[in-house]
């Protein structure tokens, strides 16, 4: 059974209002003679800067670093992608438990795919004995992350 609000706000919503407080108050604008401009005009702002830290699964000897995943989520695509653009100098290097999973349901794109795209390189199940037997990069992460 719907309550005095939930009626309230179903009627404003008719009207573009989301609250009951607000369509009270356009109508006091229009009863002062005032035309009433809801939501008329857009105000641009940036959120700020969100400090964070990634603590990678496995940094091998050599300064490569390993992330293993069994689901690549939208908020760890988002994270690798800003570690990647804030740290190119880092290799970061996926192990999937089924690489060819598509990103989210129904996408064309598997998690394999993804890092090709963006140019990370990843492998299935276990981390590949080449990965340890390379030298790495020119500077290990704790060269790197120290500035």
């Amino acid at each position: 059974m719907k309550g005095a609000k939930d009626r309230q706000e179903a009627r404003g919503l008719a009207h573009g209002y989301r609250s009951g407080l607000e369509e009270k108050n356009a109508k006091f604008l229009e009863a002062k003679g005032i035309k009433v401009a809801f939501e008329s005009i857009k105000i641009p702002y940036t959120v700020p800067e969100i400090k964070r830290r990634y603590t990678p699964d496995f940094p091998l000897p050599n300064g490569i670093i390993v992330e293993t995943k069994g689901k690549l989520e939208p908020e760890d695509r988002a994270k690798h992608l800003f570690i990647k653009l804030q740290h190119p100098e880092l290799d970061i290097r996926f192990v999937f438990q089924r690489p060819t999973d598509p990103i989210y349901k129904g996408s064309p794109t598997s998690y394999a795919q993804w890092c090709d795209k963006h140019g990370f390189k990843w492998a299935t199940k276990l981390i590949p004995e080449a990965w340890i037997l390379e030298p790495g990069p020119k500077k290990k992460p704790e060269e790197v992350l120290k500035r």
